[in-house]
């Protein structure tokens, strides 16, 4: 049988979950509610996806038993507490495996290199002095691994990514394509209005189960490591300079920025395009939200936001246009016509109680 071709009893036994219905049908894959088919799996997540998962034509549906007493006319699911996890679990029984081992010709490897013989190393990948890669481990074509580099176990490194500085990274990390681990942080001493660089002497460190997307830069520290500790996800297009530190299971989305010697605590969300200026720390459960500029240091859990929230064009424009008027405005007089007008309330409330 076709690896990917399995049973939903097999599928409901590899999540934790209760089969309901047909225990033999055979399904091929994982879709959406509207395009599945009636060999695939979708899942449902709340009741606002009820009307579409009466209209699909999924053979079968991941839900919770709450969901599935309101969906009389299927006949096969899969009951679970958590339909999302259990759909992130089973993408990967559905998943296409690298299965390659070996060294291909064009890769260039220093004899001094330790690559396990289990890994994959693909076309034109250079790898150099007193590097290791690790079991299982799966190095695209393309990918340059600088001196002293050390990738773990079961590791993905895609075409065109380039580690470097030394960096040391942990089992089960994936890097995609075109990002650079380990380039010089952007470390510069102004003298007599010249820009002097300063050599950048530290290293990456990155832990267990880290993911980091396409064209990504994570610059070596320029005395301390840049760390990031298990479990950190990262977006495409994201910026971490040199000496930060990020904290387990962290994730930042696409275009974030991060200053140097900045620390970010554990279990924090930063939404896409938020910045953080350098050498701040922010406390562990703190949920940036999107476009936010962090200027100071952050030392509650909790949710935080800046900017501007979208509006019609118009109305942008006019409060603009306030918000300069508004700026204009000294302080005291502010402050003296708020004064003026919690008079005029209370004078008004003491009328009313008198009546």
């Amino acid at each position: 049988m076709n690896p990917r071709q399995l049973r939903l009893e097999d599928l409901a036994r590899l999540v934790q979950g209760e089969c309901v219905g047909q225990f033999d049908l055979v399904l091929e894959g994982l879709a959406s509610l509207d395009a599945a088919q009636e060999k695939h799996l979708a899942f449902v997540n709340a009741d606002k996806y009820l009307d579409h998962a009466r209209a699909s034509k999924a053979g079968a549906l991941i839900v919770t038993a709450a969901l599935k007493a309101q969906l009389d006319s299927c006949n096969n699911f899969i009951i679970v507490d958590n339909p999302y996890l259990a759909f992130a679990i089973l993408t990967h029984v559905f998943e296409k495996k690298h299965t390659q081992q070996g060294i291909e010709s064009t890769a260039q490897i220093h004899p001094s290199a330790i690559i396990a013989d289990s890994a994959y190393i693909g076309h034109y990948v250079v790898i150099g002095e007193h590097c290791v890669v690790g079991d299982e481990t799966v190095i695209q074509s393309h990918v340059k691994i600088d001196d002293d580099v050390e990738i773990g176990q079961q590791c993905f490194i895609d075409s065109h990514v380039t580690v470097t500085g030394e960096t040391k990274i942990g089992n089960r990390v994936r890097i995609h394509a075109n990002s650079v681990i380990g380039g010089e942080g952007f470390g510069f001493a102004p003298y007599q209005g010249k820009w002097h660089r300063i050599a950048q002497l530290g290293s990456v460190k990155i832990g267990h189960d880290v993911r980091i997307g396409s064209n990504c830069s994570i610059d070596r520290g320029a005395l301390d490591d840049t760390i990031l500790e298990d479990g950190v996800i990262i977006d495409n297009l994201v910026q971490i300079a040199h000496n930060v530190k990020i904290g387990a299971n962290t994730a930042l989305a696409a275009k974030c920025g991060v200053a140097g010697s900045t620390t970010i605590g554990k279990n924090c969300v930063l939404a896409g395009g938020v910045g953080v200026v350098g050498h701040i720390n922010i406390a562990d459960n703190v949920t940036i939200t999107a476009m936010s500029m962090v200027t100071k240091s952050i030392s509650e859990s909790g949710s935080y936001s800046s900017g501007t929230p979208m509006l019609e064009s118009l109305h942008w424009k006019r409060a603009a246009v306030r918000f300069k008027q508004l700026a204009d405005v000294p302080l005291t007089q502010l402050l003296k016509r708020l004064d003026h007008i919690q008079a005029q309330i209370e004078s008004l409330e003491s009328t009313f109680k008198r009546k």
